[in-house]
């Protein structure tokens, strides 16, 4: 055997080694010999047509990447498949490199954040400018994107932002918003449905994978497994990854090692909170988008006395909206006074979902226990997706637990759920000023 040629496959081999599991590295690539190297084509022998169809359908993608990587541009792949070993006979099959069809794709991306409404400040430029040059070439800069800083500066924002503008730009590419929880009750899922190949499958089929709260999988390590080889997947392949979490790579207690490695591969960006100029400009920012008019006095006492997060700010505006619209309060300092410290003594005060739900079903008219039935009524079905929406917003409850709860759903509806009434609440006033008065009465109970 060419030595030279041996010593090629090597490299590809550690390549490989280093992107799949022991396991499947010991089954399917070890006993893979290299014949020869000709023509700008590699021939590699396998033992069975089913190694060779197995290859080809898992991992052509892997194959493809590093004989580029270690053997050069342009080269191509053959297989010499063993047909009967004692004449030592084989057939020879050119890799197919037939493209996966996939399915149509809801990206689950919030599309009311955009770049246009990320008010920017000091605390977030390096990131806002960072996110929109992966936009504008995903896959090619900066990648893996990891975003860090506490919760509520608006890392969900931006990274939607990213998503939306690629969206808007490559059209063609198959970008999915994920929260790190939901990804990890769809592996489980899978593994409890023996689905785990499709569940694989549809990852690797993503052209943009922003995975939202990565440090809620730490110390999972199954699903810390299957991710790590989602992400090699990707990456080897030139597809963007986009990840955020409430703390840097080297925080991240319970992660793989391998995988903190792969998080800084590329670029990391914190987001700091918002300084008081920052703070004035998200708050003059919110106003104009919901056509409010806040005094400048009003907006620097807010800023002054709000300074942990923009969620907290835009809560503010929420309220303040509320009650100036339902009790035709003037918008002045004393409103905005009352409503911070009413805001202050909730967030000491614990909240139940059973609260939630009596609050909802008071205010629809409805019998709390009817959200149990499996009635289709409208104003059932309202009090329902409200209670899931508020839960989820209030209460550290995840969303499966949310759906045992009120009418014994699952995780699937509650994410439904919330996306119809952040829908609802975008588009109908109406709407949404019946959702600020429960709100309200929740946070006054």
């Amino acid at each position: 055997m060419n030595s030279h040629l041996q010593a090629k496959w090597d490299k590809c081999l550690d390549i490989i080694r280093d992107n799949v599991s022991k396991v499947v590295f010991d089954m399917w690539f070890a006993d893979i010999k290299p014949l020869r190297y000709e023509d700008n084509t590699l021939t590699i022998q396998v033992k069975s047509n089913f190694v060779y169809e197995f290859l080809e359908e898992n991992f052509a993608d892997i194959l493809g990447y590093t004989l580029k990587k270690v053997m050069g541009e342009g080269t191509q792949l053959m297989y010499s498949i063993i047909a009967d070993k004692e004449n030592d006979l084989s057939v020879e099959l050119e890799a197919e490199n037939k493209p996966t069809a996939v399915e149509e794709l809801d990206s689950m991306l919030i599309n009311k954040y955009t770049f246009d409404n990320y008010v920017e400040g000091v605390s977030n430029r390096l990131s806002r400018s960072v996110a929109m040059s992966v936009a504008d070439k995903p896959g090619r800069v900066f990648n893996p994107l990891f975003i860090h800083g506490a919760s509520g500066v608006g890392k969900t924002h931006l990274v939607n932002a990213i998503g939306c503008k690629i969206k808007e730009i490559h059209p063609e590419l198959r970008v999915l918003y994920i929260s790190a929880h939901l990804f990890q009750v769809q592996y489980t899922d899978s593994i409890l449905q023996k689905s785990f190949n499709d569940f694989m499958r549809f990852y690797q089929s993503i052209d943009v994978l922003i995975i939202d709260d990565i440090q809620e999988i730490a110390g999972l390590q199954k699903t810390q497994n299957a991710f790590f080889h989602i992400f090699n997947h990707l990456h080897l392949n030139g597809k963007q990854l986009i990840m955020t979490s409430d703390r840097s790579p080297m925080q991240l207690k319970g992660m793989e090692e391998r995988l903190i490695t792969r998080f800084k591969w590329g670029l990391t960006a914190e987001i700091e909170k918002p300084d008081l100029e920052l703070r004035k400009n998200i708050l003059r920012s919110k106003t104009h988008r919901d056509g409010l008019k806040f005094p400048e006095e009003v907006i620097t006492y807010i800023a002054e006395h709000v300074d942990a997060s923009v969620r907290d700010l835009e809560g503010i505006v929420v309220s303040m909206m509320a009650h100036s619209t339902i009790n035709n309060d003037e918008i002045d300092i004393n409103l905005a006074r009352r409503i911070i410290g009413d805001l202050s003594n909730f967030e000491k005060r614990p909240i139940t979902i059973d609260e939630i739900i009596k609050k909802v079903s008071d205010f629809y008219g409805v019998e709390p226990n009817s959200i149990n039935t499996r009635s289709r009524k409208r104003e059932v079905v309202q009090v329902r997706q409200v209670a899931m929406f508020l839960a989820k917003k209030y209460l550290d409850m995840s969303t499966s637990k949310i759906g045992q709860y009120i009418g014994n759903r699952d995780h699937a509806t509650v994410l439904h759920a919330c996306k119809t009434i952040t829908n609802l609440a975008e588009t109908d006033k109406q709407f949404r000023s019946e959702l600020n008065q429960i709100e309200i009465s929740l946070q006054s109970a």
